[in-house]
């Protein structure tokens, strides 16, 4: 690490060091373009999240999740913060590219990605320093930035940014600005087009993918995130049947536990004796799966196992309250839906009067993937298909 000063402040913008280059060493790109993607983009995050930590709220975190990031940093450029109850999205680019910031289409009209405000930030990875050269609000991005259909993205030059970031935190304040433009919904992605998308897009030899197909199925497919894994997982080589034959069933049939422990890695499940709480006599614990959650500021356990006649193939998904004592508060929702995010019969549980654990069972078919989600959302989660 060199020992070059940060520049002199000429102006109002606002400079972080950069420190040892991080470690990128865990996930792999299928481009030598989405591998200095990612790089920059974890350089950037690392410093900007540290900074936002310390100098404003302990709470920053990234947004959807950290293992979402490879998914994303594969396709497309910048990452998302929520700092308290706003959304930041940070894009990054090197130094000698200018000051303009660029934000790639995703960002801006995918309904799960869009934020309220958008920072420029530029890297000089030579002289290790960052800086955040401006930043605007979706609602600007939507009314006077430049759409470049070619390379779908929105541009402003930097005079229409403002540079100085503490301008931010003084106006979140007290501004009632409009800080998000309203946004075309995107269509429903049935299954078999989904499937398609991905055969197609999942080849590594396709350099740009989010240029390939129409803006409004690029951005379903991707705002999947279950999906967006499996494209991911398709451009590092891993094949489309090797992905439909992992199923949490065969996990515990055969009991491999590596396969376990990349799934432990990558979604934050275990394999566990679950013993049971609600709506089942006895007190033996089945062997299934289960994650923790943080919803609401409070933590939570997600449990999902098999129960009755093995022939039946029914699951139990169950959401537990973990502190002792704790309740799960009226309102809550465990919903879960098919693949492609349809509601079937009976497919959620809401709590009327505060409960220990609220489910939902559902009888699956051999491969047939669930899709599962809270209300309120769960905290770091991205959206998941979990295969029977």
């Amino acid at each position: 690490m060199s020992n070059a000063p940060l520049p002199a402040i000429t102006d109002d913008r606002f400079y972080l060091e950069i420190s040892s280059p991080p470690d990128t060493s865990k996930h792999s790109y299928s481009t030598a373009g989405a591998y200095q993607r990612a790089f920059c983009n974890q350089q950037c995050l690392d410093g900007i999240l540290t900074w936002l930590k310390e100098e404003i709220s302990a709470n920053a975190r990234v947004y959807p999740s950290n293992t979402a990031l490879p998914s994303i940093w594969e396709v497309v450029n910048g990452t998302a913060i929520t700092v308290d109850n706003l959304r930041l999205v940070l894009v990054p680019t090197l130094a000698f590219d200018g000051d303009e910031l660029r934000v790639p289409q995703e960002w801006v009209d995918i309904p799960e990605f869009i934020a309220d405000y958008y920072l420029a930030v530029m890297l000089n990875p030579d002289e290790e320093w960052m800086t955040i050269s401006g930043y605007t609000t979706h609602h600007k991005l939507k009314t006077i930035a430049a759409y470049d259909a070619g390379d779908r993205t929105y541009s402003l030059d930097s005079d229409d940014l403002i540079r100085d970031i503490n301008v931010l935190w003084v106006s979140r304040q007290y501004s009632q600005e409009n800080l998000r433009a309203e946004i075309t919904a995107l269509p429903n992605l049935p299954k078999a087009q989904a499937d398609n998308l991905l055969q197609r897009l999942g080849n590594p030899d396709i350099k740009f993918p989010r240029l390939q197909v129409p803006f409004a199925l690029w951005g379903a497919l991707l705002a999947h995130g279950g999906w967006r894994q499996y494209l991911y997982e398709l451009r590092q080589g891993i094949t489309q049947e090797s992905i439909q034959q992992r199923s949490l069933t065969k996990w515990l049939q055969d009991g491999l536990q590596n396969e376990v422990s990349n799934l432990t890695q990558l979604l934050g499940w275990n394999q566990k004796m679950i013993r049971l709480r609600t709506g089942m006599r006895g007190n033996a614990p089945i062997l299934g799966f289960s994650r923790q959650l943080q919803i609401a500021g409070n933590p939570y356990e997600l449990c999902v196992f098999p129960f009755g006649n093995p022939e039946s193939q029914a699951w139990r998904f169950e959401l537990r309250s973990i502190v002792v004592g704790n309740h799960i508060p009226i309102g809550f929702k465990l919903r879960l839906l098919t693949e492609d995010l349809q509601s079937f019969e009976n497919n959620e549980d809401i709590v009327i009067a505060a409960v220990d654990s609220l489910y939902v069972d559902v009888i699956v078919e051999p491969g047939e993937g669930i899709v599962w989600e809270t209300e309120p959302l769960a905290e770091e989660c991205d959206r998941e298909i979990l295969r029977f």
